[in-house]
């Protein structure tokens, strides 16, 4: 139980409470200096819906153009978004599609766009994901300072509501992101990036392992390993639609999992020391969050065995079955209490990570999937 309360409520506590928020004195770039070149990184498949949204919010912006270029790898789509790109390339002369012939995944595509791309930064982010006009000048400001290889976005969740579980998943972002900034400010690190937006040098990018899953936390531990430093920046904004359907955050929450534990076994190493602080952070912030379905059974296991000897744990035995059901209750009945609610998709997320620890000890054998649906109309 220690354990769990370590990293869903001590070690936030901690950081948040205990670090200092100040204004970092690292040399930043300015709007008038000589900024560096930027290729950006996007894989896209059957998104019509959003695409042109994006490649606008991305080349309406105050960093010069004359110093990006956008690499668009198509996975095979087989709706509009090839048709798209190409008629906003009439307009954007620096803007690139890369037709891909069969599912390929994101990972193999970014590795492939990453080849091809020249300029000194990449900004690797998703087609759902929305920029605001300075979005890209907040994300490379930061790489004045030679200490610093990689810089991860503000992604802010929004959604026309807070139906299913919308606003579950907008609380657990925001509680994320503050903790990744607290890390920032302390350690100059980010216990992973999030893969919808972050910005890295080209010499810094790892190419992702086949069949790999969680590119994102990949390529930031990566980073880490090396020595190199990481920034959260509050200030570069952008968004995203936030999902609702239980079932299909479900699906995707798996598959983070399998990426989970590919990485853990990948970047074991910097479990230890202990003391260090990257380490620290990886186990509390992450590996133990990651472990948090077996600490639960145990729980439950041992609160059944003392319930033979104990009303006390009998009673506890109890509680621990009946809020295992939530998530089963509340798919059969919606909650409307917004406590029930979040217990209810603790439990769904960590039977997630259950399952994606089963099929990463079976085995991976692709990392492509279907994307997540888009709540846009």
């Amino acid at each position: 139980m220690f354990l769990i309360l370590q990293t869903y409520l001590l070690y936030p506590l901690w950081i948040l409470f205990f670090t200092s928020k100040g204004k970092s004195s690292d040399p930043i770039y300015l709007n008038n200096d000589d900024l560096p070149t930027v290729g950006i990184l996007i894989a896209a498949y059957n998104e019509e819906k959003i695409i042109g949204e994006k490649i606008n919010s991305v080349l309406k912006t105050t960093y010069p153009l004359a110093k990006i270029k956008v690499y668009v790898g198509s996975d095979a789509s087989n709706d509009r978004t090839e048709e798209i790109i190409n008629e906003l390339a009439k307009a954007y002369s620096n803007l690139q599609l890369v037709k891909f012939g069969g599912r390929t995944g994101k990972a193999n595509i970014i590795n492939a766009l990453s080849e091809m791309a020249t300029e000194e930064i990449f900004i690797l982010t998703d087609a759902n994901v929305i920029f605001k006009e300075d979005t890209i000048f907040n994300l490379v400001r930061h790489f004045k300072d030679t200490k610093f290889a990689q810089v991860c976005a503000n992604i802010i969740k929004v959604s026309n509501s807070d139906q299913g579980i919308a606003r579950q998943e907008k609380s657990y972002i925001v509680f994320e992101n503050k903790i990744k900034y607290a890390e920032y400010k302390r350690w100059n690190i980010v216990m992973g990036a999030e893969g919808g937006c972050y910005a890295i040098r080209k010499e810094f990018y790892a190419p992702v392992p086949k069949n790999f899953f969680m590119d994102d936390f990949y390529i930031t531990m990566n980073v880490i390993e090396k020595g190199k430093k990481v920034v959260f920046d509050t200030e570069a904004i952008c968004y995203e639609d936030v999902p609702t359907q239980a079932r299909e955050e479900f699906k995707r929450k798996v598959r983070i999992s399998i990426g989970n534990f590919q990485n853990l076994f990948r970047y074991k190493k910097l479990l230890l020391p202990f003391w260090k602080g990257s380490a620290f952070a990886f186990w509390s912030h992450k590996v133990l969050r990651w472990l948090t379905p077996f600490f639960l059974i145990l729980c439950l296991l041992s609160a059944a065995i003392l319930s033979m000897h104990s009303n006390f744990f009998l009673i506890l035995f109890l509680l621990q079955a009946l809020l295992l059901l939530f998530p089963l209750l509340d798919s059969v009945s919606p909650f409307k209490v917004s406590l029930f609610k979040f217990i209810s998709h603790f439990y769904l997320m960590n039977l997630a990570l259950l399952k994606g620890f089963f099929m990463f000890v079976k085995g991976v054998e692709t990392s492509i999937w279907q994307p997540t649906k888009r709540n846009i109309d």
